[in-house]
């Protein structure tokens, strides 16, 4: 059984970093696109980073460049998400998913063929 554990979302000032990890397990680490989304009440799931299998490259949304950082550790099949200069508009539910569409053109869920866990709330007061 895939499973995907993300933690670490908390409350932080702007300005103020958090890293999120996502704990896996029921499939090969390698052979499946991960990676970070987010959702705040009213709006559309916002790919946030990922990283892409086919040529081992990590992608961000353009509202993340620079302040997020994706990596990965395959001994401990855990991904993280390194995130500094919060802002207030980074608020959201934080959420991994695994076989997901991820490359130059965007990063998407795989629309019923993907899997994921449950979300870590990230909160930035201004």
């Amino acid at each position: 059984e895939v499973q995907l554990q993300a933690s670490g979302g908390g409350l932080v000032q702007a300005g103020g970093s958090l890293r999120l990890s996502c704990a896996t397990s029921g499939f090969t680490f390698d052979d499946y696109e991960i990676g970070w989304f987010r959702q705040t009440p009213g709006k559309e799931r916002e790919g946030v980073s990922c990283i892409s299998r086919r040529d081992e490259n990590t992608y961000y949304a353009d509202s993340v460049k620079g302040r997020f950082t994706f990596s990965s550790d395959n001994a401990k099949a855990t991904v993280y998400l390194q995130m500094n200069n919060l802002k207030p508009e980074d608020t959201a539910v934080y959420y991994c998913a695994a076989e997901i569409f991820c490359g130059p053109l965007g990063i998407y869920s795989n629309h019923g063929r993907d899997y994921w866990g449950e979300g870590t709330q990230v909160t930035v007061s201004s």
